[in-house]
């Protein structure tokens, strides 16, 4: 029995008390009472975009490169040390959300999430079974630092606080952090899996190739609606 899998079991448990547990640590604001279960949704993924975008950067900081060189050169067969517990934790959170999702909201209100973390956790799930493409993956979890910001907007939206400076703050460092940990790391990825496309195996190619297909389209029109609500309107 592999240990990643003790891993995404006990992260899908924890994931799954603390959203429990989250009405009575932050209380919603009258504005969200009505839809409690997408209050605990929204603080819930913010835990974990802290937890795994914070620990995304820790593993790819300079320093790491420098302690650890042969990183920059080979992203399939190495990897930072607890990299690969960092990426079975995801999974474990991806397949508590879509689980949460399934049962409190109607599909056509979140077809596009559900589709969205099953792609990730395929991908995820890979690394974590195979003990490949860890580095790969924990590079894909830079985009939770983004992550962060699109939590907290939807957190402010929720508690009716549009017209304030700190959701005016928090629109500029969401579309800032959107250009660098998303958009600029998805690139980067594709790019990536494009130049290594000879020491990937086909299988694998194909379903990273696919995975990109799927997530760059996905982010471009996540990047539009933010402008056009945040900044257009």
């Amino acid at each position: 029995f592999s240990p990643g899998l003790l891993v995404v079991a006990g992260s899908f448990a924890a994931f799954r008390l603390l959203n429990r547990g989250l009405e009575r640590l932050v209380p919603p604001p009258p504005s969200a009472r009505r839809n409690r279960w997408k209050w605990r949704n929204i603080w819930t993924s913010l835990a974990h975009s802290v937890l795994s975008g914070g620990g995304a950067l820790a593993g790819l900081s300079p320093r790491r490169f420098y302690l650890h060189p042969e990183l920059s050169k080979d992203l399939v067969g190495t990897h930072p040390p607890g990299a690969h517990s960092l990426v079975a934790v995801s999974v474990g959170y991806f397949l508590e959300d879509f689980v949460d999702m399934l049962c409190n909201q109607k599909l056509h209100q979140s077809w596009e999430l559900l589709f969205h973390h099953s792609v990730v956790i395929v991908c995820f799930g890979i690394a974590v079974l195979l003990h490949q493409y860890v580095g790969f993956a924990l590079v894909a979890l830079l985009v939770e630092i983004n992550s962060i910001f699109l939590h907290l907007r939807q957190i402010l939206l929720m508690a009716n606080l549009v017209h304030t400076t700190c959701y005016r703050l928090n629109s500029v460092v969401n579309l800032g952090t959107y250009v660098v940990f998303r958009i600029a790391t998805l690139a980067w990825m594709t790019r990536w899996l494009f130049l290594n496309r000879q020491n990937v195996p086909p299988a694998t190619y194909a379903v990273g190739t696919v995975g990109m297909a799927i997530m760059t389209p996905m982010n471009i029109i996540l990047f539009y609606r933010l402008l056009r609500s945040d900044f257009f309107k």
